[in-house]
């Protein structure tokens, strides 16, 4: 049951990777400094005082420059490496009891997998929304995003079982978005 918990964890936290990248690694850090997370022994500098200033600072700059107009479009589409690369680290990082040859499978698979299902969704919103509004709304929707990242990070963390309803709702948004794309 453990492990099961530590990969929806794993997944719910690299699924938020993918709208903000440095957010969960902020969230993971202070929850493993408070005692709530346990990380895996290579991955325990995440959980260390000079890591938790690094992902702060990152968080801060990523937060803010999605706030430009136009400059997030560029943001979002230069930090779908980093969500994929996060992602990994993130499942891997949660994952403290198998061997390695699953924990990496598991977090290449999921823990990318759903990084990018959550980039390709922030992406598709904010390209939506420059292509409605010219990029009016952009800030809005970006603090939304920074909201729901931070909220959904804190949840994973705290909640994991209520991962399967979030990434049953990307799942749900993207088979949606491919219906309306697709041409008839």
């Amino acid at each position: 049951m453990e492990i099961a918990l530590s990969l929806l964890m794993g997944i719910g936290l690299s699924a938020t990777s993918g709208f903000r990248v440095f957010v969960p690694l902020l969230i993971m850090s202070m929850a493993s400094l408070a005692g709530y997370l346990e990380l895996s022994p290579t991955f325990e500098w995440i959980g260390s005082y000079p890591a938790l200033v690094i992902f702060l600072v990152a968080t801060l700059l990523e937060v803010l420059a999605y706030f430009i107009p136009y400059l997030d479009n560029l943001l979002s589409m230069i930090s779908s490496p980093a969500a994929l690369v996060a992602g990994i680290i993130i499942t891997a990082s949660v994952i403290t009891e198998m061997s390695p040859l699953l924990t990496w499978t598991l977090a290449i698979i999921a823990g990318g997998g759903f990084s990018l299902a959550g980039k390709v969704t922030s992406n598709l919103v904010h390209t939506g929304s420059t292509t409605m509004t010219g990029g009016t709304i952009n800030p809005a929707l970006s603090l939304l995003e920074s909201i729901f990242s931070a909220v959904m990070g804190i949840l994973s963390v705290l909640f994991p079982l209520l991962v399967i309803f979030f990434a049953g709702g990307i799942i749900y948004f993207l088979v949606k978005m491919k219906k309306r794309i697709r041409p008839r």
